[in-house]
């Protein structure tokens, strides 16, 4: 049974990278598409370029509050023709810099979008797909959510949380027929590594690549996913490293100072946007019923 082609799937975050290439990905596969994003002029924009691939929608999105989640997925099925058979949280946003130097705003930025929306979208969506028997939840963590980093400090924290709600639920959900699966991409080229230098152990890859990883965890299910699946190993045996180490291992890797150590200009754009990434913002004009968006983008 093909697990895409004419199947519901809803993406949080998804006016940009890793987001909009997954839902081009599957579009090209034939599925219907639902996006949702808090960039209302930015989801229009994005829904308008995927139109031309096949049938999607967009409405707006604010993962951090619960009622904005719960109407985005009630359009979504309705939509979907009463159901949604795939969840992709997505949307994330990762404020960077000395722990001691995070604002309340970033903190709670990160923590509200990167974990209670992944969680929140979790338990809005699974009682259907429970009463149903079958649907699959795809949650996008991150590698930093097996390796800690310094200057991710609270998005460490918050990846990590997914890596371990989503294995968790995996198999507390199995015995009713629903997958759940965390992908952890790596540093990906998007605007969350904007004012970032490349080291060894920060070459990245393309949102295209974690589109891919998606679209095979949905044929073939699975609980853990890395891109590229050998670095889920690497992390594995870092975890089981002393401090030192560890501290060894991220100064060979250059992941020590990485983002500690970054171009404030070039990253002041995206920084502040994360920063507070709570709310729909609203473009010149309203969304539509097939146009829209909605939460943070990666």
């Amino acid at each position: 049974m093909d697990n895409i082609q004419g199947k519901t799937i809803a993406i949080t975050g998804a006016a940009r990278g890793i987001g909009y290439a997954t839902a081009t990905a599957l579009l090209k596969r034939g599925a219907r598409v639902v996006i949702g994003d808090r960039d209302v002029a930015l989801q229009e924009s994005a829904v308008a370029q995927l139109t031309k691939l096949g049938s999607v929608s967009g409405y707006p999105l604010d993962v951090t509050d619960r009622e904005s989640f719960a109407t985005f997925l009630d359009k979504a099925r309705t939509d979907g023709g009463g159901h949604i058979d795939v969840l992709i949280n997505n949307a994330g946003v990762m404020p960077i810099g000395p722990f001691l130097e995070q604002s309340e705003g970033s903190i709670r930025s990160s923590i509200e979008v990167n974990l209670y929306g992944v969680i929140a979208g979790c338990q809005l969506v699974l009682p259907d797909m429970v009463s149903r028997r079958r649907g699959h939840i795809i949650n996008i963590a991150s590698l930093s959510g097996v390796i800690p980093v310094p200057g991710q400090v609270v998005y460490v924290g918050a990846k990590f949380g997914v890596v371990g709600l989503s294995a968790a639920l995996a198999d507390e959900m199995a015995p009713h027929g629903v997958h759940v699966s965390v992908v952890m991409p790596p540093f990906t080229n998007t605007e969350l590594i904007s004012g970032t230098r490349e080291t060894p152990g920060t070459k990245p890859v393309e949102p295209e690549d974690i589109a891919a990883a998606i679209v095979k965890t949905l044929d073939k299910p699975k609980t853990h996913v890395s891109v590229p699946p050998f670095l889920r190993f690497t992390a594995q045996a870092a975890q089981m490293l002393g401090p030192r180490g560890r501290r060894w291992m991220n100064r060979k890797l250059g992941l020590d100072n990485v983002f500690l150590e970054f171009d404030n200009t070039k990253r002041q754009g995206y920084e502040q946007r994360a920063r507070a990434a709570q709310g729909v913002v609203e473009g010149p004009k309203q969304a539509q019923s097939n146009t829209g968006s909605g939460s943070p983008a990666r």
